[in-house]
């Protein structure tokens, strides 16, 4: 079994703690949908960054929400770099699995996929 990076990322519409965990939820749910296969009892870890402008809540706690409580996580705030997008929620799921990386489909929803077009799924 290997071990591989499964990104994602989203926009919170505004700094609120109901926003947050909406959205990371659904960020998290569209992974899981876009990856069949794709378990928590398979996740090795899942590392959660957000834009400096959202500290209302833990996208993490978003994951222990819906059932996530054996994954080992963890949150940080991104590097605040000038002109960067605003609101946005990303993650990297660590992911033991068979499958090859050309086989891992990484979730980009609504204005985050601006951020990496090249795996943006149509």
């Amino acid at each position: 079994m290997l071990l591989r990076g499964v990104r994602g990322a989203t926009v919170a519409a505004d700094n609120n703690s109901q926003t947050i965990l909406a959205a990371t939820q659904e960020l998290l749910i569209a992974m899981l949908q876009a990856n069949p296969g794709l378990a928590t009892v398979d996740i090795a870890s899942a590392f959660f960054t957000v834009t400096e402008d959202l500290d209302a809540n833990y996208p993490a706690l978003a994951a222990r929400g819906i059932g996530w409580v054996q994954v080992p996580m963890l949150c940080a705030c991104e590097i605040p770099v000038p002109g960067g997008m605003p609101r946005v929620i990303r993650v990297l799921l660590h992911w033991n699995t068979d499958r090859s990386q050309a086989d891992i489909r990484h979730v980009f929803l609504g204005e985050a996929a601006k951020l990496r077009p090249d795996l943006v799924q149509e």
